[in-house]
């Protein structure tokens, strides 16, 4: 069984399932996916984001704006808070910083990342983190703030080895989504070797980043199996094995509600 642990439900294109999100479900189900977590990127979209799997137990969410969101509400820790009370909520974000999309002052997007951290730490819910070309500053906002008192994951996960085990130092697991079946993906590679068993996850950012052989069409999170069957080569072990490694230490990070 599988863990699909960051996707965007609310955004697949549902078009191959006759626009049922019910049929997407059930075919999930069929592929083994055991259990999903949909992130939120923005509070315009979470009310229907809730909506659409309100009724699935083996979906749980997140709460959070994106780092490269410009539009929209702004949160404060506070909101934050309030809105993770929802049961389902088990995360907070994605949040982060991406500097490889937004020019210019980078104040107002390190300021909301350090509002998300203080969310984090004032729910008790793990961190969802998003970063791209913003090593140092990442990893600075999150020791400055305690981010290592909730812990959390660095999804999509695509820096060095040196980005990753620092962030294990800070009690972060590592995730691989299916950019470590591109060819050239070599430092992700590298990091998908090393990462211990107990701290990473796997994820399809779907309908983003396709998997090979699917890259460049829509994403699902029925392909996480393939990103599974990378890691397993890349680490000598079975894909059976990287479904088990990666279960397990997805519901250590996380706590959904039972039952699926």
């Amino acid at each position: 069984m599988f863990v699909d642990s960051h996707c965007h439900l609310d955004r697949l294109d549902l078009s191959p399932y006759g626009n049922d999100f019910c049929a997407f479900m059930n075919a999930a189900k069929e592929y083994h996916i055991e259990h999903m977590l949909c992130i939120a990127i923005d509070l315009e979209a979470y009310p229907a984001m809730c909506d659409l799997v309100a009724a699935y137990q083996n979906v749980s969410i997140s709460v959070g704006v994106h780092p490269n969101e410009r539009e929209g509400h702004e949160p404060s820790a506070d909101e934050l808070v309030e809105l993770a009370r929802n049961e389902k909520v088990v995360g907070i974000g994605e949040t982060g910083l991406d500097y490889f999309r937004s020019d210019g002052d980078s104040s107002w997007q390190q300021e909301r990342f350090r509002q998300h951290i203080r969310a984090a730490r004032l729910s008790g819910k793990p961190l969802i983190i998003h970063t791209r070309e913003a090593k140092e500053d990442t990893l600075r906002i999150m020791e400055e703030e305690g981010a290592d008192e909730v812990g959390g994951v660095l999804h999509c996960f695509t820096e060095d080895w040196d980005m990753a085990s620092r962030a294990l130092d800070l009690d972060f697991y590592i995730s691989f989504s299916g950019i470590v079946t591109f060819k050239n993906a070599k430092t992700v590679h590298d990091v998908a070797r090393k990462v211990p068993d107990d701290r990473f996850l796997i994820e399809t950012d779907s309908p983003y980043l396709a998997p090979v052989p699917f890259r460049g069409k829509p994403n699902y999170p029925i392909y996480v199996r393939h990103v599974a069957e990378r890691i397993a080569d890349l680490r000598g072990i079975s894909v059976n094995k990287v479904a088990d490694l990666s279960r397990r230490n997805y519901f250590r990070l996380f706590s959904p509600p039972t039952g699926n």
